[in-house]
């Protein structure tokens, strides 16, 4: 037996290797690494309050102007700076807490930092700008220079006004922003927050969906210069009030985040824009897309390719993904990568491109075939609910599953997914089935695998809500779609998952 106590081993080590025994004695995948700065970092204290308590939104639907705020980063490493934007209307002091999320023994996130009381003050809501741009230019409220020690993972900043007298509420919302780092890591996490703002409808209804031309054309700018709002699809998709501020994170990828970290899988993470080149992506084994990971610069979809031809592992957790060309431009004072519009459809000359550009261009560009690189496609339409088929149980990923031909896990396929197989050599369909569109319409949605050309392996999911069926993290709300809804964590995908990452991370 081994004697820590009387071993050279540092305490950093030690907390490790307890928690990695302690793991695999819980049935956790056996391929973690004991060294791993996740399975350290988890070892800390979670806290029990994090999330959002009294949260409103005013007669628009979608923003808190009694307080709300946005980061001028999308992502920052340690020892940036990131600066964070607040207005508070009435003006009213209020604090700011930030959180790492991550397991903390199932409470989900760490307090990292608290500061305040700031003074608040209330900043102007823009004016529409060309191509209804609403690009904030707010005064920076807060910097925070992040500390060298701060782990790479997606950190919310919780403000709360600070009342003035015993009678008067509180009100909260958060600000988001992603901490990443260049460490050879097992995981990269790519959080989707282009798309997160692309149906970000603050102030009052404006995302790429919502100009007077229509819903589908290159038409409306976006910038990441404005707070995110509600979840644009509250009503249909998931009523989550923590969305107020963090975008799409919290429903829709927080639960593989916290089950990655709960069974010490050495995950980092990164945005869509941080991926504009594949140095990031080359230091990783695997690449992980999650959950609505729709917009994607051509860049980015170059990047993965990349990795991808250099043995990196792609797993696409992940629904509608890489279904629109999304070019950035710089902020009105310079910063890169702010301001993003639908610039086209990915899927080069097949007929749904080629419908897309017919119904709703010209755009200003034309993607390559998403399928090529995940395997399978988007179609038309791409939205609709219903189960998740086993077509091949003979197939590995279904490894100690006990599925059998035809097995089902409800609800599991929504809001949105993909179908038709591309044509890759040795390419195998091992999910399939029909999803009601409205409810009523059918639609044949696929799930893939094949493999690489150095052995990695390509595992397309075909689903946003594929990480619904890993856990269910504190506060979290079960989205639903076209009347169809998946149940919560669920064995099966929990161990396809885990056979899929012990593949890849044997690479």
């Amino acid at each position: 037996m081994l004697n820590i106590h009387q071993t050279a081993v540092p305490p950093y080590r030690v907390r490790s290797l307890l928690f990695l025994l302690l793991a695999i004695a819980c049935g956790a995948p056996r391929q973690v690494r004991a060294e791993s700065p996740i399975v350290a970092e988890n070892q800390q204290t979670g806290s029990t309050d994090w999330q959002l308590t009294r949260v409103r939104v005013d007669g628009g639907k979608f923003r808190s102007p009694w307080i709300e705020g946005y980061c001028r980063q999308q992502s920052v490493k340690a020892g940036e700076t990131v600066e964070i934007c607040v207005s508070t209307n009435p003006p009213l002091p209020y604090t700011l807490e930030v959180f790492r999320t991550g397991y903390y023994g199932g409470r989900g996130a760490r307090l990292m930092t608290k500061v305040g009381p700031l003074e608040g003050k209330t900043q102007p809501t823009p004016k529409p700008g060309e191509k209804n741009l609403h690009e904030c230019r707010w005064d920076v409220s807060h910097k925070l220079t992040i500390p060298k020690d701060w782990l790479s993972g997606v950190y919310l900043g919780r403000l709360t006004t600070v009342p003035q007298a015993e009678n008067e509420p509180y009100w909260q919302s958060y600000v988001i922003f992603i901490v990443t780092d260049d460490r050879p890591a097992d995981i990269l996490f790519q959080c989707s927050d282009n798309t997160w703002q692309a149906y970000n409808r603050w102030p009052d209804n404006y995302s790429v969906y919502t100009h007077p031309k229509g819903n589908q054309g290159p038409w409306a700018d976006v910038s990441f210069d404005r707070p995110y709002g509600r979840e644009a699809q509250f009503d249909g998709v998931v009523n989550d009030p923590l969305t107020v501020g963090a975008g799409e994170y919290l429903p829709l990828e927080f639960p593989m985040a916290y089950w990655l970290e709960q069974h010490g899988y050495d995950v980092t993470y990164c945005t869509n824009s941080d991926l504009l080149t594949p140095d990031r992506g080359l230091k990783c084994k695997t690449f992980v897309s999650v959950g609505h990971d729709e917009y994607w610069d051509i860049r980015q979809f170059r990047s993965v390719e990349k990795m991808r031809d250099e043995g990196v592992s792609l797993m696409f957790l992940s629904g509608n993904s890489i279904c629109w060309v999304t070019p950035y431009r710089d902020s009105a004072d310079g910063r890169p990568h702010r301001i993003m519009f639908r610039g086209g459809p990915y899927g080069a000359d097949n007929d749904y491109a080629v419908g897309r550009e017919k119904d709703n261009g010209p755009f200003p560009e034309r993607g390559p075939d998403e399928g090529l690189l995940m395997g399978a496609r988007n179609i038309e339409p791409v939205n609709g609910g219903g189960d998740w088929i086993c077509t091949k149980p003979e197939h590995w990923i279904f490894e100690g599953t006990g599925m059998k031909k035809g097995d089902r896990i409800p609800g599991l396929i929504g809001w949105e997914y993909h179908g038709q197989p591309a044509d890759i050599p040795g390419l195998e369909v091992v999910g399939g089935g029909t999803a009601w569109v409205g409810g009523v319409q059918p639609q044949q949605w696929t799930a893939t695998v094949y493999t690489g050309p150095k052995g990695n392996v390509v595992f397309n999911a075909s689903t946003i809500f594929w990480v619904q069926g890993l856990s269910t993290p504190p506060g979290h709300v079960l989205p639903w779609s076209h009347w169809s809804r998946p149940h919560g964590p669920d064995e099966r995908v929990q161990k396809i998952t885990a056979n899929v990452l012990k593949r890849a991370l044997a690479k």
